[in-house]
């Protein structure tokens, strides 16, 4: 498989977990804030509410965890660009007073599960 093909392939896990954990979310009564939301320290893939937090999401898509578990990739180096990011969006929408968390969902493409860990880091 080129480089190319890796990163369209790549690409496509990684939209059809965000759409997966959006439609989970809902289903959750979350109100979802934002998606793809671009910050000068990366990407935060969901923003959204949840009673009185507002919650950045990390979502991880895999075929199956034969390479690891799909939260073992949100490492300590991911998980201080996601928070250099909330912080930056924070600032930026002025949300200074809300009460916020930080969790990540796994996606298994394969058999359809997801999990959602609150509080994750």
């Amino acid at each position: 498989m080129s480089d190319t093909q890796k990163n369209f392939y790549k690409k496509l896990l990684g939209s059809v977990g965000e759409k997966t954990a959006v439609k989970f979310l809902k289903k959750k009564k979350y109100k979802i804030l934002k998606t793809n939301q671009v910050t000068p320290f990366g990407e935060i893939d969901i923003i959204a509410k949840n009673g009185e937090y507002l919650v950045f999401l990390e979502v991880k898509a895999r075929k199956d965890d034969s390479f690891g578990t799909p939260r073992e990739a949100v490492t300590e180096q991911k998980q201080r660009h996601i928070k250099n990011s909330a912080k930056f969006y924070i600032q930026k929408e002025n949300l200074f007073d809300e009460k916020i968390r930080f969790d990540v969902i796994e996606v298994f493409l394969e058999n359809g599960e997801v999990n959602h860990i609150e509080n994750a880091f």
